[in-house]
């Protein structure tokens, strides 16, 4: 956890987060995100309180909050802060929906795992529904006018090299920038640490294979500060997500139709043309992307147009003439009555 927040925090958080971190192995960065979401409810809950004053200049320090105050929160009180929420900058249904499950996280383990709270005041807080969408990802073309674009780039080897993984392996940004170059093993395979250090291991097809003898020979040795990265920013240092963001959004700009496209778009189009067009089953492409839960992968098993009008198609009756209206056809079915 970012060491900012732990200091920021009152002990009871402090428990909570490490929980989470530590036993049900979640990552950095979703400990963080529990704490800003936790955060937030809990200056809102001290200025409600008259515990502290919110100001232009200064926010409600959440040390002040203790299991006495936290055994006082009422579902009443979750209700108003959602309500107060609404004046957030992004007050999509994602962000209620997060905010929903870090406050139903928090008070199920002081009520249920620690049992410092008798009740659960956020049992029932219901989190809004999220719309079901197809995910946006590149097209074959696409994706290889994305390659091509990377060989005339500054770094051609590296920028090549993490775009192929990218498209072959499904890597979500943070699993590739924590690779280390042992991650790359003698038969052929890649070790990824994926969402709660969950290891997974994937196959290297040829194309990954090729793209990594071409890299690992250029990769920086002399002056690098992490000896065991496989990729490294300018400045020798492991690159960092951001980097990620940065090298890959630059080419996507570069591509027709891509140009609001982020990186995640690249695991999308991994497993979008996986499943399309290498027929890959819907369990195996589970296993390949590190999900937890099959709903989740099934969000690409949507159907592409062209399957669409293939099913049509298919069907026996989509030969079928039409039966004609002349004149002369409706008299004859007159007479012949």
């Amino acid at each position: 956890m970012n060491k900012k927040y732990y200091a920021e925090s009152p002990d009871v958080l402090k428990e909570y987060l490490g929980y989470m971190e530590t036993i049900k192995g979640r990552s950095e960065n979703t400990v963080n995100g529990y704490f800003v979401d936790l955060r937030t409810f809990f200056r809102f809950l001290l200025v409600q309180r008259g515990l502290a004053q919110e100001t232009s200049d200064a926010q409600p320090d959440i040390r002040l909050v203790d299991l006495q105050l936290l055994r006082s929160v009422t579902l009443s009180d979750l209700f108003e802060f959602m309500n107060y929420s609404k004046s957030d900058r992004d007050n999509s249904n994602v962000t209620r929906a997060r905010k929903v499950s870090a406050l139903r996280r928090f008070f199920y383990y002081l009520s249920e795992i620690t049992h410092q709270l008798e009740d659960n005041p956020a049992k029932n807080l219901s989190s809004p529904k999220l719309p079901s969408r197809i995910p946006k990802y590149l097209s074959l073309d696409q994706s290889i006018e994305l390659l091509r674009l990377a060989k005339h780039s500054a770094y051609p080897e590296r920028d090549y090299c993490i775009l192929t993984l990218l498209l072959n392996c499904g890597l979500r940004r943070a699993e590739l920038a924590g690779l280390n170059l042992a991650d790359v093993r003698s038969d052929n395979t890649l070790r990824v640490i994926g969402k709660g250090n969950k290891e997974r291991i994937l196959y290297l097809n040829q194309a990954c294979q090729q793209a990594l003898e071409a890299y690992l020979p250029k990769r920086p040795v002399e002056g690098t500060k992490d000896k065991k990265a496989l990729f490294y920013g300018r400045t020798k240092e492991r690159l960092s997500l951001q980097g990620v963001h940065y090298i890959v959004k630059g080419y996507l700009r570069q591509v027709e139709g891509a140009e609001d496209y982020s990186a995640h778009k690249l695991r999308h189009t991994a497993a979008t043309l996986m499943y399309q067009q290498g027929g890959v089953d819907v369990l195996v492409l589970k296993e390949i992307l590190g999900h937890q839960n099959l709903g989740t992968t099934e969000i690409y098993t949507h159907t592409s147009n062209t399957q669409m009008k293939q099913a049509a198609d298919a069907n026996p009756l989509s030969t079928q003439k039409p039966i004609s209206t002349s004149p002369e056809t409706e008299k004859s079915t007159e007479k012949d009555g």
